[in-house]
Formats: structure tokens, C-alpha cells, sequence
């Protein structure tokens, strides 16, 4: 589980890093990053959404929520050199990767953003 202050948990600060962002995208996952000003905290934060098109099973979506967080918990947050505000978006066929090839999209799309 990731730790609770790398969390995006409000709506609002969803909204934010739908409107200010960058985005990179694989065939599995679309990666959103709204980089933060020095006044705001200097943690990394992090959200996660899987819709219901993508996995018709609230078990299939947690499944994957888990995966990526444990992922985003193990490779991204312990190597962030500047914080930002993140959210890996699933995309169609991304519930039947396993869980190295999730690993593999996730260290590609987070090199592609220059984190």
C-alpha cells in the first residue's frame, strides 16, 4: 500500500492533474502528470483509476489498483527526484497482464515522463 501522504484521494485534486498535465501512454495504461510548484508539498502523489468499462468486476478493478500500487510503491516513489501529481489511467486488456508486464509498462511510462 502506498503510504498515505502519496495519495491523491480528492476529487479536486484529481480534476487538477486532468487539467494541467502531460501525458504519455502505453497500449495498457495512460500515464498523467501534473508537476508541482515549490510552494506545494514536495511529495509525490499518486492516483489510480480503472473504469468500469475497462473491468466489469469491482474484484478485477482492486486487483488492479493493488498491483499498480505496489509497483508505484517498490519502483517509482522511492526514485522521484522532483514531486508531482500522477494517475495511471487502465486501458482496455490491461486486468490480463501479468503482474511483470505491468511492472515493465509502468518503468516505461515513468521514463518516458523524465521521472
Amino acid at each position: 500500500m502506498l503510504p498515505r501522504p502519496s495519495r491523491l484521494k480528492r476529487s479536486r485534486d484529481f480534476q487538477n492533474v486532468y487539467k494541467r498535465r502531460q501525458s504519455w501512454a502505453s497500449p495498457h495504461l495512460a500515464f498523467y502528470v501534473r508537476f508541482r510548484t515549490p510552494r506545494e508539498d514536495c511529495v509525490s502523489r499518486l492516483g489510480f483509476v480503472i473504469s468500469k468499462k475497462i473491468a466489469k468486476r469491482a474484484h478485477d478493478r482492486n486487483h488492479l489498483k493493488r498491483r499498480l500500487r505496489e509497483i508505484c510503491r517498490n519502483q517509482v516513489l522511492p526514485h522521484i527526484a522532483r514531486p508531482f501529481d500522477g494517475l495511471f489511467v487502465a486501458r482496455m486488456a490491461s486486468t490480463e497482464l501479468t503482474f511483470a508486464e505491468l511492472s515493465s509498462e509502468v518503468s516505461t511510462l515513468i521514463r518516458q515522463a523524465g521521472l
